[in-house]
């Protein structure tokens, strides 16, 4: 902040434009809110109130650090800069850095294994996890969608057999992919029943 303000000390309180100020100082991505005044006795008081990193975001302009509204706070060299929090990527994702948030809350009891979200098509999420699952969110609901996936998971321990994708994208007919050896392990049992 102190490097924008271009005014020299000591002025007039008359010659400084609080407003040009405050603008430029709000125009920081790391701003939030900005308030500039002249106190008593000639001192000038910016308050400022910084801007939360929620999220990082993995886009076409580098790895960003976003707020819960998607407002860029600041670029990061690295993901690893940031573990402490939740990864997204993709184009169109620091749109909808709230649903994000959402789903990520819903995906709670998966916390340790959450990878991060990508964003597809502009137009719904795929939660990857660890072991290289991913699961394939529908457009319109997928925090249910997702609640679904946990009840499986909770019921039958979906998430910790050797399955690859599970995609709810039509969620009355979750669909599920099994890892090449489990599909060819079936295959033979199948195989057996068949002769």
């Amino acid at each position: 902040i102190r490097d924008i303000v271009p005014a020299r000390f000591a002025v007039s309180s008359f010659d400084l434009d609080l407003d040009v100020l405050r603008d430029q100082i709000a125009a920081l991505d790391a701003v939030s809110a900005v308030r500039v005044r002249i106190r008593p006795g000639g001192v000038l008081a910016v308050n400022v109130t910084e801007r939360q990193p929620a999220v990082v975001w993995r886009g076409p302009a580098g790895t960003l650090l976003l707020d819960a509204t998607g407002h860029r706070i600041a670029m990061v060299t690295a993901r690893a800069a940031r573990p402490d929090l939740p990864l997204i990527a993709g184009a169109g994702a620091d749109a909808r850095v709230g649903e994000a948030l959402e789903i990520l809350a819903a995906a709670g009891p998966l916390s340790g294994r959450v990878r991060g979200l990508v964003r597809v098509g502009e137009r719904r999420w795929d939660l990857w996890l660890d072991r290289d699952q991913i699961v394939l969110l529908p457009e319109e609901d997928p925090v249910s969608a997702l609640q679904q996936v946990l009840a499986m998971d909770e019921a039958q321990d979906l998430l910790s057999r050797n399955v690859t994708r599970i995609d709810m994208r039509n969620p009355a007919r979750p669909t599920l992919r099994l890892a090449p050896a489990a599909a060819h392990a079936l295959r033979q049992i199948r195989s057996l029943f068949m002769e």
